[in-house]
């Protein structure tokens, strides 16, 4: 039986990951993987996990099952760093899920309980995984537009107009911050824009907030999110662990359904438990007690907060050297949008032949599609890149 199987397209960036691993190359430089790397390479354990990790190995008595939702320690402690004093937990639904594309793949899952007829509105671009999940659900998913490839910005009027002709029933994903793989972000003035429309046509929005603290800081990068929270009566929020904790082996991610009443909310939060025992049972329970450990204990959250910086700082200063070195190769400003993206990536602008040739001569991954992972450059390869860039003709 098994014989019957289609073959399946492997996932772009884990077959790059293949490729430069094979690459014999000396010098050579992985900026496709989106993985968070220090200036040697090297992706730490954060000082706060690890000694919350020790506090649990001393502690801890039992290996036994948690709850099937997650636990409420972790459920409160996120529900607080992502909504800040807007939490109102008798409206709201917690699960604990299998990373952030857990909860990506349960929301859409509680979507569709709710409406079988469910349309998915995605940017133009969005991280692959998203329409990938949403095609193997057999979801309807329409783009609408994100990207303007002139000025690396967003072209917000067109997506104005985009989501404007969605309906209620239908699922808007936005992007809380750090927008993958463009680095481009919503203003909070664009963000109020937004919440309007959404408060005309009904949709609902799906925020994936990923990489809450890379950008501008962990209150103003959950600021969108915030704001949309405020003035939408159901909101989904996606939420990922993996980057701003550092622990993406642990797959540690939440899913919080923002409801208009009490009885909605247990409504959802009935689905959401029995969506996580269709598809795993009792959700992963490490990662989860090593958050909110750090986020409940004042001394490992103060230190958890000021490596976070350091990480989010450190990222600002190699876009902004990045963005100095093109300059001073190229004469111009038209590099310019490298710095003043946010998060990890910034989508290049370079044609799939460019990007090629980037690899080929100078033995620089990067994704097809121009995507450039800025944790992988140090004050090293910048330079190299920076070159790279010019003489393939970007």
């Amino acid at each position: 039986m098994l014989g019957n199987l289609k073959p399946q397209a492997p996932d772009k960036i884990l077959a790059l990951m293949g490729e430069f691993k094979a690459d014999p190359r000396q010098g050579k430089i992985d900026l496709g993987v989106g993985v968070y790397k220090d200036a040697t390479g090297h992706t730490p354990i954060m000082r706060a996990v690890r000694a919350a990790e020790q506090r649990m190995l001393e502690t801890e008595t039992t290996k036994t099952y948690a709850s099937l939702s997650g636990e409420p320690e972790f459920q409160k402690a996120m529900g607080e760093l992502i909504l800040g004093e807007g939490l109102k937990p008798e409206t709201t639904a917690t699960l604990a899920t299998v990373g952030g594309t857990g909860a990506i793949r349960q929301a859409l899952e509680l979507a569709r309980m709710a409406n079988p007829d469910i349309r998915v509105f995605v940017s133009d671009p969005t991280w692959p995984n998203h329409v990938s999940i949403m095609n193997f659900m057999g979801l309807p998913v329409q783009t609408y537009r994100y990207f303007d490839a002139e000025t690396r910005g967003v072209d917000f009027e067109a997506m104005k107009a985009d989501i404007s002709a969605t309906k209620k029933g239908d699922v808007v994903l936005l992007h809380g911050c750090c927008h993958n793989p463009t680095g481009a972000n919503l203003n909070i003035e664009q963000w109020a824009e937004v919440a309007t429309i959404l408060e005309k046509t009904g949709a609902l929005p799906l925020i994936d907030l990923a990489y809450q603290g890379f950008g501008d800081g962990l209150e103003e990068d959950a600021a969108g999110t915030r704001l949309i929270a405020s003035r939408i009566p159901e909101v989904l929020i996606a939420a990922s662990c993996s980057k701003n904790f550092g622990i993406y082996r642990e797959r540690t991610g939440c899913l919080l359904a923002l409801c208009a009443d009490t009885a909605t909310r247990d409504l959802a939060q009935g689905a959401m438990s029995f969506l996580n025992r269709q598809t795993y049972s009792f959700p992963p329970f490490h990662g989860a007690k090593i958050v909110a450990t750090v986020l409940t204990t004042p001394e490992l959250r103060a230190d958890w907060m000021a490596e976070l910086e350091a990480v989010r700082s450190g990222m600002l200063r190699l876009r902004e050297q990045l963005a100095g070195e093109l300059r001073d190769l190229s004469g111009s400003d038209r590099f310019g949008f490298v710095a003043a993206h946010r998060g990890m990536f910034s989508r290049l602008g370079a044609t799939p032949q460019q990007v090629a040739r980037i690899k080929e001569e100078f033995g620089i991954y990067m994704v097809g599609d121009s995507r450039i992972n800025i944790a992988g450059l140090n004050d090293n390869s910048i330079p190299i890149l920076a070159r790279a860039i010019i003489e393939a003709g970007v």
